[in-house]
């Protein structure tokens, strides 16, 4: 006898858990972060975000035979008033071109229309072509350029926009 997925935990077109961050996630957050970034974020900023009504910390994970889940990406995003901003998409480096940024992007614009937003915003590094690719292809537009926006390393950004 076959038995059948449990389909309790909402699920995309992937084997993904998207779940919210919580504060003692922080260590394999910090992890992914630094595997992910030259730069990357703080943990006081990390611990801000999670203290705003306004902002959201998604985690893309995937469940292993033994142990816990493996974190795999994360999407940083606000809602405020009719918008979705995102501010940071991550994904681990041995786990990229498997759909786990496309998997968090869908979740988090699926949660904006949820919130009836109107448009959703975001900056992406020049010279990121594969984000660029998948934003595109998720429907955002580039409106404009953030001179010099990652001041580390002199890069600039595109200002992306996708009307709902």
């Amino acid at each position: 006898m076959r038995r059948m997925r449990d389909d309790s935990a909402p699920r995309g077109k992937h084997d993904f858990i998207i779940r919210q961050m919580m504060v003692e996630d922080m260590p394999a957050v910090m992890a992914l972060e630094k595997q992910a970034f030259k730069n990357p974020w703080s943990p006081e900023l990390l611990q801000r975000e999670l203290q705003h009504e306004w902002s959201t910390i998604l985690l893309v994970e995937e469940e292993r035979a033994e142990g816990p889940a493996e974190l795999l990406g994360l999407a940083i995003f606000w809602i405020v008033h009719d918008e979705v901003h995102v501010l940071n998409v991550a994904t681990a480096p041995v786990h990229r071109r498997r759909g786990v940024a496309r998997a968090v992007m869908d979740e988090v614009l699926a949660r904006g229309k949820a919130r009836r937003c109107t448009l959703a915003t975001l900056e992406v590094r020049r010279g990121n072509e594969a984000a660029l690719q998948l934003y595109r292809s998720l429907g955002f537009r580039p409106v404009g350029i953030r001179p010099n926006y990652y001041v580390d390393e002199g890069e600039d950004a595109i200002v992306m926009l996708l009307d709902f």
